[in-house]
């Protein structure tokens, strides 16, 4: 029997609801954090003990840091660097549009030239560049003649060396870079009247971009720690220019640790760059760009300042 609200009784009413319990959630502890932790930071006493009480002059290291060899040498690391990596970028480009040619002839040579300097060590290549005289005594490239001994100086037989072999990575780089491009950018394009080259330079390579940077940027940062091995064929570079100080002072370690944080400086800073030139060309594909390393700061400052302070109401 239903009963009309406005004539329903005390007894009638629905029972209150009862509100639920709180749930007491226990914290799950991680034990083997705190293990792993502690043994890490264990080993890290150990190694750092083992160089402090080792018989090295760290007074050394500031005291040639600024010196006019060992900046020298750090200039000519940066210019063999850089200029190795911008024509090993460029002959990357030629190489993987050649490899990716229907022409059976020059798609083989690339392959062929990818084949050789992948395959054999770059201090192989920088020994062979210097050492071209013994076999070649003259140049003769018909515009040009001169003897091998007096064209092939320390510079150019490391710039051939770095720049040749950084080529044949540059173009696999370049060459995952545009086939990940979907083809029909490319078919839509050329039903525009657009030519090949015209396609490639305006349509393919922009997108291609997002693909090609990382790992050109980490291949410049490996290129710039193996310069280092130019010091085999005398060329004056970074490594060279300490080992010098270091068998005329005695300082042979020393001068090697102040080398090793030369190279972390300079790393360092080209790896900020690559992540800014990074985030330029991540535009369109992401929804919001990363936060750059000053934005990160700011917002880690302005979370710090609100954080509200502990105490009893």
């Amino acid at each position: 029997m239903n009963v009309p609200l406005d004539k329903a009784g005390p007894d009638d009413a629905p029972p209150p609801s009862s509100e639920p319990e709180a749930i007491k959630a226990v914290p799950v502890r991680h034990y083997g954090r705190w293990v792993s932790g502690i043994v890490v930071l264990a080993l890290l006493a150990l190694i750092v003990n083992a160089f402090a009480s080792a018989d090295v002059n760290y007074g050394a290291i500031p005291d040639f840091m600024f010196n006019d060899t060992v900046l020298t040498g750090l200039g000519k690391t940066v210019l063999i660097s850089v200029l190795s990596m911008i024509v090993g970028v460029l002959l990357g480009i030629v190489l993987a549009v050649m490899r990716l040619s229907k022409n059976p002839v020059t798609s083989s040579v690339a392959w062929g030239y990818v084949w050789f300097f992948r395959g054999t060590p770059v201090f192989v290549q920088l020994l062979l560049w210097f050492n071209l005289a013994l076999i070649f005594p003259y140049l003769n490239l018909g515009f040009y003649k001169d003897e091998m001994s007096d064209f092939m100086t320390p510079f150019m037989a490391a710039f051939l060396g770095l720049a040749l072999n950084e080529a044949a990575y540059m173009s696999e780089i370049v060459r995952a870079g545009i086939q990940s491009v979907d083809e029909g950018q490319t078919e839509a394009s050329h039903a525009l009247g657009m030519t090949h080259a015209k396609t490639l330079r305006r349509i393919v390579l922009p997108q291609a971009m997002r693909v090609i940077v990382p790992p050109t940027g980490n291949e410049f940062i490996n290129l710039l720690k193996t310069s280092s091995l130019c010091s085999a064929v005398q060329y004056s570079e970074l490594l060279r220019s300490t080992s010098d100080i270091g068998q005329t002072t005695g300082a042979t370690v020393e001068m090697l640790f102040l080398a090793a944080f030369w190279y972390l400086i300079t790393t360092s800073v080209f790896s900020i760059g690559q992540y800014y030139v990074e985030r330029y060309y991540a535009r369109g594909s992401v929804r919001s760009l990363p936060l750059t390393p000053l934005q990160r700061i700011k917002v880690n400052l302005a979370a710090f300042s609100n954080r509200p302070s502990g105490g009893g109401a």
